[in-house]
This record gives structure tokens, C-alpha cells and sequence, in this order.
């Protein structure tokens, strides 16, 4: 029994469940990943893990509710429990012997790097966060944040918190003045993760991205995290998901990722025709 023994709305769209589930939180690395199905008949969805406690034998995950899937993990209440839960998969972010990195997140991205930022201070190394939301209401996990990064830095897009602008632009300053980071950690919508290489790479700066928000099914079956990489195809669910950024064919990625918004769009609305009969 995967029983929910936290649940918490972080924003409108972005819900955290704290998960029991030992024998994945004994073993769970940052910037892995699990597969959840909320009920029997639910699609697979994978998750990167966004915090575990060993002890307690608990596993978080953050989702944005974007389609039938996660529209029934969201309906699901504390005490109640996901069908299946498994994990850790993925390769764990590579963070041993790095001094000074910045970890870059956009959106429910941020989900993502909190635990390698986490991860990065555990071992004493110096950590500059960088996350950016669209406007006020969207900003999750601040005070998590605060309390991993020696230097945090909030962005929106509509300057209602935080600094008005782009992620790139605090990362572009940071370089320029000597920061001199052993590397870029960047976790976020394919669009932000791709100017964020655009912003280092004339500085050669190492950029790992994760792949994650591509992935589909999570074991490389499907085809749909397939992408070039260095000119070779890798999948981001068996193969990463972490990579190189200076290496990843970011248009072919957004393109693939624009096949299945018809899908999604039709999956959603059936998915909101069953949640009202129930009501009813």
C-alpha cells in the first residue's frame, strides 16, 4: 500500500503528495525518478522524486495538473492510496566533487532542482538558485529554496514578485561578474532550458538539462522522450535524464513535444466528464 500521508496544494495547478513507500526511499538519489498510476485503469506518469526521507520512509512528488492523469492523482485524498508506485529509475544527478554551481528552475521545474539543490548543500557546496515563475501566484517552494541556496534569487515574468524578467538574465550577470561556477544545473519548460545553454555556452560554462518533461511512459518503449544528443538518439527516461546541454537538439525535443497535445487535450476533457457524473 502506497498510502498519501501529506498532501499540499503548493499553488492552483501544483499539488505535492508525500508518499509511504520505504524500499524506494531507502535508495532514492536526487534527479531520479519514479512511475505512478493513481488508480488501476490510470495512465503511467513519470514523476522525478521531489524529496524523500529515509527514516520515515516517505517519498514526495510534484505534479502540475495538466491532464486526465494527473487530474485523478490530484483527486486523490490523504489516507488514500496510489495503485502503483515504482522506483527510483533514472541515473541521479552527478553532484560529487563540484564546488560552486548554480541550479536554474522554471515553473514546476523547481520541483526538480530543490532536491539536487538540496543534494549540492548537503556536501558543502556553494549554491546560487535561480527560479522564475510567470507571476506571484505560480511561486512554489521558496522558503526550501532559502534555506539550501547561500544566494537565491526569485524571477517573474510580470514583475509582481520578486525581479522582473527572464531567468537568463540574473545567470548572464552572475557569469559576466566572475562567478565562476563549476557548473549550470537547469531544470524547467524546453524553451528556458534551451536559452539558459545559449547563455552559457559562450562562456563555456558546463550546463547539465534535465529531460525529464519529455518523458512519456518512463522505460523508452514508447519512443516519445527520444532525442539527438551529441548527433546520437538517446532517451531521456532510460539514457538521462540528464544531459549535456551544450549537446541536446532542443527543436527537435519542443517539436516532438507538440504531437500529443491533441491526445492530452481529448484524454482531459473526458477525464473532466467522469469527475462531474461522480459529483453528480
Amino acid at each position: 500500500m502506497f498510502t498519501i500521508i501529506k498532501r499540499r496544494e503548493l499553488n492552483p495547478t501544483v499539488t505535492e503528495l508525500c508518499i509511504h513507500a520505504p524500499l524506494i526511499a531507502k535508495k532514492a538519489k536526487a534527479g531520479q525518478f519514479i512511475i505512478v498510476r493513481a488508480k488501476e485503469d490510470s495512465e503511467r506518469i513519470p514523476l522525478t522524486i521531489a524529496g524523500f526521507d529515509r527514516e520515515a520512509g516517505t517519498v514526495s512528488i510534484i505534479f502540475q495538473v495538466v491532464g486526465a492523469g494527473t487530474m485523478q492523482l490530484n483527486s486523490l485524498k490523504e489516507g488514500e492510496a496510489v495503485h502503483d508506485f515504482v522506483g527510483p529509475l533514472g541515473k541521479a544527478t552527478e553532484i560529487e566533487g563540484l564546488k560552486n554551481v548554480c541550479v536554474v528552475g522554471g515553473g514546476v521545474g523547481c520541483a526538480i532542482a530543490l532536491p539536487i539543490a538540496q543534494a549540492l548543500h548537503e556536501q558543502g557546496t556553494k549554491v546560487t538558485g535561480i527560479v522564475g515563475f510567470r507571476n506571484k501566484d505560480l511561486v512554489i517552494l521558496e522558503d526550501e529554496f532559502r534555506a539550501c541556496c547561500d544566494e537565491f534569487i526569485i524571477m517573474t515574468d510580470d514583475g509582481s514578485y520578486g525581479e522582473k524578467g527572464v531567468v537568463t538574465a540574473p545567470l548572464e550577470k552572475k557569469i559576466v561578474e566572475g562567478a565562476n561556477f563549476d557548473e549550470v544545473i537547469t531544470i524547467g519548460p524546453l524553451i528556458m532550458m534551451k536559452f539558459v545553454v545559449k547563455t552559457t555556452k559562450p562562456h563555456n560554462v558546463k550546463t547539465v538539462v534535465s529531460m525529464n518533461p519529455i518523458m512519456v511512459d518512463g522505460t523508452g518503449m514508447c519512443g516519445g522522450c527520444r532525442l539527438t544528443v551529441g548527433g546520437q538518439t538517446k532517451f531521456a527516461c532510460v539514457d538521462g535524464p540528464d544531459f549535456d546541454g551544450f549537446e541536446v537538439d532542443f527543436d527537435e525535443a519542443m517539436h516532438r513535444g507538440t504531437m500529443y497535445k491533441p491526445f492530452e487535450a481529448h484524454a482531459r476533457e473526458a477525464e473532466c466528464n467522469l469527475l462531474k457524473q461522480e459529483v453528480q
